[in-house]
């Protein structure tokens, strides 16, 4: 509880102290063709929350080479993520980087995903020397996966939250206490953001964005944590393929995009307006409303795969359910508007009914 206290205070006098800077600075988000806000719009919420971490991690963590790895490679990927906020870079240096900072993690964490679990019936899965390859692509996509599904007002917050949430409950269920305690500081700290990026509680015309530097700082963070509970040499925390329900949305969201991108003839990277929450407002649904409900669907997908590891489901079965789900969503997603014409007018119009009844 200290911690989690500690953390959330941090984080919200951090955004107090840093939000007048941020102006000053020139570090806010303009409104454009694809951004629909009012007004200029302080890109701090990913700055605050790594200060309260970071402040966090050095009051009550041990300062050992695996926590002093994670911060640092933390602090390079929020620097170049408030970088990306103020002057856009190009993909390929954010790609650039990003891998020079997942081969530092490698090298400073002594860890990589090396084991994928029994995923197909037949024994463990190994991956030998190309497990740093792979470990270096996970990094990168769990990055780039939170930064692209930030799109409407409490999105990428809700899904990290989502994600450290499932974290620290399997980690403290199967007794993995230090790093379980680092996924309760990340949560406590992205309450303060939601509170003000949101309007709640009194934090009404206070928006705040994360930026690229939180989303960005939010996917690294995920992966660090997968890693240390998924690839420990000692005790495995929990199962590789468990990984993938507790970060699905973003996960699927992101490989579905870019499939439904190269499919077009379009960079894989080229904004667009084609993702999950694009589609729920064509349907006809308030940002707050999407927010909701895709909130909600990542929250169930997360609890299939908790208590899918806590009852010891076999792996393999996990992981088919797990592609079927994901074929499912990239159907719907490729067919966007197909499938926002139906629901629009099934769905929507039966809302409309009962509340006129």
């Amino acid at each position: 509880m200290i911690i989690a206290i500690f953390a959330f205070i941090s984080s919200y006098l951090a955004i107090l102290a840093i939000k007048p800077v941020a102006v000053r600075a020139g570090l806010v988000d303009l409104p454009n063709q694809r951004k629909k806000h009012v007004g200029a719009i302080p890109l701090i919420g990913g700055v605050s929350i790594f200060i309260a971490v970071f402040s966090t991690a050095l009051l009550f963590f041990p300062l050992e080479k695996a926590l002093l790895t994670y911060l640092a490679c933390a602090g390079a990927i929020v620097l170049l993520g408030v970088i990306d906020d103020y002057r856009e870079l190009g993909v390929r240096v954010r790609l650039f980087v990003q891998t020079i900072i997942a081969l530092v993690m490698i090298w400073g964490a002594e860890n990589t995903i090396s084991e994928l679990g029994n995923l197909f019936g037949f024994g463990n899965v190994s991956l030998g020397y190309f497990g740093v390859v792979f470990t270096v692509v996970a990094v990168v996509a769990a990055i780039n996966a939170f930064n692209m599904i930030d799109g409407i007002d409490g999105l990428a917050g809700s899904m990290s939250l989502v994600t450290f949430t499932s974290i620290f409950i399997l980690m403290a269920f199967n007794g993995d206490t230090q790093w379980s305690l680092l996924a309760l500081a990340i949560m406590s700290t992205m309450l303060p953001y939601l509170a003000f990026n949101l309007g709640l509680c009194g934090h009404q015309n206070k928006k705040i964005f994360m930026g690229d530097a939180g989303s960005m700082f939010v996917g690294l963070s995920v992966i660090w944590l997968l890693m240390q509970a998924t690839q420990a040499i000692d005790v495995k925390v929990f199962r590789p393929v468990t990984a993938l329900w507790i970060i699905a949305v973003p996960l699927m969201d992101m490989v579905a995009i870019i499939i439904r991108r190269v499919r077009k003839g379009q960079s894989p990277f080229k904004p667009d307006r084609d993702h999950l929450h694009h589609v729920f407002m064509r349907i006809g649904f308030s940002s707050r409303r999407a927010l909701f409900s895709i909130a909600m669907f990542s929250i169930f997908l997360a609890g299939i795969g908790i208590v899918g590891d806590i009852s010891n489901v076999p792996e393999w079965v996990m992981l088919i359910v797990f592609v079927g789900v994901f074929l499912c969503y990239l159907y719907c997603l490729i067919h966007a508007w197909k499938v926002a014409r139906f629901l629009r007018t099934h769905v929507v119009r039966k809302s409309r009914r009962r509340r006129k009844s």
